[in-house]
């Protein structure tokens, strides 16, 4: 048996990742993976009992998702339908004569659902949360991560090179000639290679703060001259923005006029066509479902494709999840809970602020300013009040095929989506539906919103300890309050803008405390990659905020137990991974390893040390002038000595 100083995870997590089997469909298994498993198979066994015609649910848009499923599990017609479905549309893309050509059928494209290469979309304003504005980011690439195009990274080769053979041996299947298939694909590579040159790797989109760079309409459309955004926009928004928002500022300005442009078009118009060819992939036979998936299952070393029933469900769940989430916390989230839960986040809240005053390394603005930040977060607990309104246009003809039908709900939420544009910001609307077993804190709303599902054992349970709770989802709860205060939400004010509301010296001693939290974990070993401790900065100031929080929390309960706590908070980040996947991870996750949460994250706490007896020379052990002590602390930021 491990020992807790010597490694407490493994003596947390050792025998049952013993016996811990992931499957064959997934790249991990563990605490939350667990609780999402359990979750997935009452949903199928649900879902199924409706395909039967049992238990149908009263909720018109339920019976819709359950017409939608009958089409998605029928698998028979699928196959008999075959790709003729897509044939139209591939002819569509290869008529296409000019850039001109396809400039000019862009806002038909983009409001119909089809490749477009056009990267636009609406969002808040940084500097005025409460509006909603353009943002123009750059197209996506192949491969996951700028750094995996770096020469001497040979499992970005070998990615792509397996990109390329599913790639094959799919467009063989919609008619394509070899010839085409090497000229389409050389292409679209060529395109791909150019292009990672010009886009953010992970790391530096993580940055909220270096992503927000306003242009005026006028100066931005110089950046394009050829792709006429004027005609594009006004036919989409129906007139012309004033300004849009450009992260991706280094696309915009040093390749976008050649990517958009006569120029380019044989690249853009193969790249066009292959998206065209492989729009459908899910929605067709089972064989081009499968194929389809190679890739991805090669890049998280996953085995085995879902199957058949599970992927029906999981297609035919996309449009309609916010609903099936309303319909699982009716079922498994009780009012007793939810109350409970509340009560938490409130105490919770009140731990940061009288953390937050005894913060002397601070000036008294800059606590005052931080305490009506945290006066005003917005707790969301189990489910949202209401679905958003496209929920109830989504109606299934059953006299039209699957394909018609996926396209007629894909441009539901496309209008929905461009129909936000310089319209105030739906503050009500929730990011992930209740049954994903998750949590969130949106800087732009100020809000911590926690799922139902989440709110399960082994975060929560009214059968577990107090304390235990608290390590569980006291955990998760304070670590998304402390996002309001990590490396990105620190910009943004209690109204969700932009904002420097620090002194300088309070911002600079703020930036020296995150600093010495990339040096613990930047260069730590994962599967054989190494952690970014750049990338994953905010997270782990979050977990160290939490963990500082819920434990004070805890503490408040008559019968609180370290152990418990502590255990639990280990448990919940058990997890068992396969190794493509967690190398995978360590280059675009903002998240350390499940391992390192706990490994890294406990030892800078004293009542970690005492109660498992940590000494010097242990492991586990780290100084005393190490320790992220009170009086160091904001929000349990620890002023580490490494």
């Amino acid at each position: 048996m491990t020992r807790y100083q010597d490694d407490f995870y493994e003596a947390v997590n050792g025998e049952w990742e013993k016996t811990a089997v992931i499957p064959d469909d997934k790249p991990r298994t563990g605490g939350f993976s667990d609780l999402a498993d359990e979750i997935e198979d009452l949903m199928l066994a649900t879902t199924d009992e409706w395909l039967a015609g049992k238990n149908l649910p009263d909720d018109s848009i339920l019976q819709n998702f359950v017409k939608f499923h009958r089409m998605t599990s029928d698998y028979e017609k699928r196959e008999a339908v075959g790709v003729a479905p897509v044939l139209p549309l591939i002819e569509e893309y290869k008529k296409l004569s000019s850039f001109a050509d396809f400039a000019g059928q862009i806002a038909d494209f983009e409001m119909a659902g089809k490749p477009n290469e056009f990267p636009f979309g609406v969002a808040p304003d940084f500097m005025n949360a409460q509006l909603n504005v353009l943002w123009a980011d750059a197209p996506g690439t192949i491969l996951p991560d700028t750094t995996y195009y770096a020469e001497d990274n040979e499992k970005g080769k070998e990615l792509l090179a397996t990109w390329r053979q599913m790639q094959e041996e799919l467009l063989a299947k919609f008619d394509f000639s070899v010839e085409e298939i090497k000229d389409l694909l050389d292409k679209t590579i060529e395109l791909d290679a150019k292009l990672a040159k010009y886009v953010l790797s992970r790391e530096e989109s993580s940055e909220y703060v270096k992503l927000y760079h306003p242009y005026d309409w006028a100066d931005f459309t110089k950046l394009a001259p050829n792709l006429p955004l004027d005609s594009i926009f006004t036919q989409i928004l129906g007139e012309i923005p004033d300004k849009v928002i450009v992260p991706e500022e280094r696309f915009w300005k040093e390749f976008a006029a050649e990517y958009y442009s006569e120029k380019n078009w044989e690249l853009l118009k193969a790249d066009l066509i292959v998206s065209a060819a492989t729009s459908y992939n899910s929605y067709l036979t089972d064989e081009i479902r499968v194929l389809s998936g190679t890739y991805s299952r090669a890049l998280s070393g996953t085995p085995q494709a879902m199957d058949k029933k599970k992927a029906a469900y999981y297609l035919a769940s996309g449009a309609y999840s916010q609903a099936l989430g309303l319909w699982y916390a009716g079922q498994k989230f009780s009012p007793e809970a939810k109350a409970d839960v509340e009560h938490k986040v409130a105490t919770m809240i009140d731990v940061y602020k009288k953390r937050l005053a005894s913060a002397d390394w601070l000036a008294k603005e800059t606590r005052d300013k931080a305490i009506v930040k945290l006066n005003v977060i917005t707790p969301h607990i189990g489910y949202p009040e209401k679905l958003p309104e496209t929920y109830a246009k989504k109606i299934i003809d059953e006299s039209l095929s699957l394909v018609e039908n996926a396209q007629n709900l894909a441009k539901i939420s496309i209008a929905h989506s461009w129909s936000k544009w310089n319209k105030p910001v739906d503050r009500s609307e929730w990011h992930m539906p209740a049954h994903m077993v998750n949590a969130y804190y949106d800087p732009q709303q100020n809000q911590i919103v926690f799922p139902a599902a989440i709110l399960q054992a082994p975060f929560y349970s009214l059968e577990q300890s107090s304390s235990a709770n608290y390590g569980g989802i006291g955990a998760v709860i304070a670590h998304e309050i402390s996002h309001a205060f990590d490396t990105n939400g620190a910009s943004f004010d209690e109204n969700g803008s932009l904002n420097n509301w620090w002194t300088e010296a309070d911002y600079k001693a703020f930036t020296e405390r995150t600093d010495k939290i990339v040096e613990q974990f930047d260069g730590l070993d994962s599967y054989g990659a190494k952690v970014n401790g750049k990338l994953t900065v905010s997270e782990n100031v979050a977990d160290l905020g939490g963990v500082a929080c819920a434990l004070e929390a805890a503490k408040q309960d008559d019968d609180f137990s370290a152990r418990d706590f502590f255990i639990n908070f280990a448990t919940i980040w058990r997890m068992k991974a396969r190794d493509e996947y967690m190398q995978m991870l360590a280059s675009i996750d903002v998240h350390a390893p499940a391992k390192l949460r706990t490994n890294v994250t406990l030892p800078n706490f004293d009542d970690f040390h005492e109660e498992f007896d940590i000494k010097a020379g242990d492991p586990m052990w780290r100084a005393k002038q190490e320790l992220g002590l009170t009086k160091f602390l904001f929000f349990a930021i620890p002023f580490l000595k490494m």
